[in-house]
């Protein structure tokens, strides 16, 4: 019995890991009726990250009332899985969709992501992965402190919830009342991106105009963050200011890093650890991975390498079946691809492929089965 794992990451704009996985599934199932078939649905921590690991390992969607984006009551989630980990993703209670045309980076607060870590630690997790992705924020994660126990006090002693706009009032950050469940629980952030902190590829410079910030927002957005960077490495001894990933939603990777401890760790390898793919690959005959091109970029560590390398180690070949195959990817093949198929069978422009991407998946995949089993494979 051939044992199978699909493990693609979303074609954006296209098709979701989880529909692929499902028209990757029924090209296998058709010419191997018996084959064990994993699907696992990567996510990437924004949006539908929750859904993704739920799909791929089960577990509990869990309902929660919490502070949005502008401090009103909003109903958010969050996943918990089979072996007691919390997954959070801060687009649930922070995210761009909740605002909708009130773009106001300056106003907005990740607290409410917060209050979704606290009900979670409340329930008995003890370790959280946190998405970040979507954010509508630019508060340095101070919101998610706050609502964690951190106090952040201005030049005249006053505790106050700093956002956005008031991050250059914080004067000292008093963090001795956090929650105690936090002292006994591991805090992951999966941060795809390497942005630092503050400066011209930070948070503000980067991010903050599609959140509404006009120029002089984004240098007063980046002032704050830089003034929040010093504060924190004076009172908690972390220097986070450029450190890779702090700028991730709106410098809440940095506020994940300054006020829990937490690791940041690239999405990919945050799914494989939680989904227990170092196991599941025990007895695999074929992973079948992929995403939108294959390029250059992937070799720094997305999908399709971050498990061709696990595969690697295990000695299982790896096959991706991507969108697009761009120049310069024979290191791949080193770390751990064995082949690479793209799905694109005419050569039209991609408005044109678009919406032909799923059946020609399909046939990509029916093609692929068929030269496997005639290799009597």
């Amino acid at each position: 019995m051939k044992k199978v794992i699909l493990i693609p990451d979303s074609f954006k704009g296209t098709m979701s890991s989880a529909e692929i996985c499902t028209v990757m599934a029924q090209a296998v199932q058709e010419y191997y009726p018996d084959a064990q078939v994993h699907s696992v649905p990567v996510a990437d921590g924004g949006e539908g990250s929750v859904d993704s690991f739920l799909q791929a390992v089960g577990g509990e969607k869990v309902s929660v009332t919490v502070k949005g984006p502008y401090f009103e009551e909003v109903p958010a989630f969050y996943g918990m899985l089979p072996d007691g980990v919390a997954v959070i993703e801060m687009a649930a209670a922070a995210g761009l969709p909740l605002v909708g045309e009130r773009l106001h980076a300056e106003q907005t607060t990740t607290y409410g992501v917060g209050e979704l870590m606290a009900h979670a630690l409340e329930r008995g997790c003890k370790r959280l992965v946190v998405g970040l992705g979507g954010s509508a924020t630019n508060d340095g994660g101070c919101g998610a402190a706050a609502a964690l126990g951190a106090v952040f006090r201005n030049a005249a002693g006053e505790a106050f919830v700093p956002v956005g706009a008031t991050l250059a009032e914080v004067a000292e950050i008093d963090l001795s009342g956090l929650h105690p469940a936090l002292a006994s629980a591991e805090l992951v952030t999966m941060c795809d991106i390497d942005n630092p902190l503050c400066g011209p590829l930070g948070a503000a410079h980067v991010f903050a105009p599609q959140k509404g910030a006009d120029p002089a927002m984004v240098e007063l957005l980046d002032a704050g963050l830089a003034h929040l960077a010093d504060v924190v490495e004076r009172c908690t001894g972390r220097d986070i200011r450029q450190l890779h990933g702090a700028g991730a939603a709106g410098g809440m990777g940095g506020g994940m890093v300054a006020f829990f401890g937490s690791t940041l760790q690239m999405g990919i390898e945050t799914v494989l650890d939680t989904v227990g793919f170092d196991k599941l690959l025990e007895g695999a005959d074929m992973v079948f991975s992929g995403e939108g091109k294959l390029d250059a970029q992937s070799l720094l560590g997305k999908v399709v390498i971050g498990v061709a390398r696990r595969a690697k180690r295990a000695g299982v070949p790896l096959v991706a079946v991507v969108g697009d195959i761009g120049d310069n990817i024979e290191a791949a093949y080193d770390m751990g691809v064995s082949a690479v198929f793209s799905i694109n069978r005419v050569a039209v422009p991609f408005r044109e492929a678009k919406p032909r991407s799923k059946s020609d998946l399909a046939l990509t995949m029916d093609n692929l089965m068929r030269f496997c089993r005639r290799m009597g494979w």
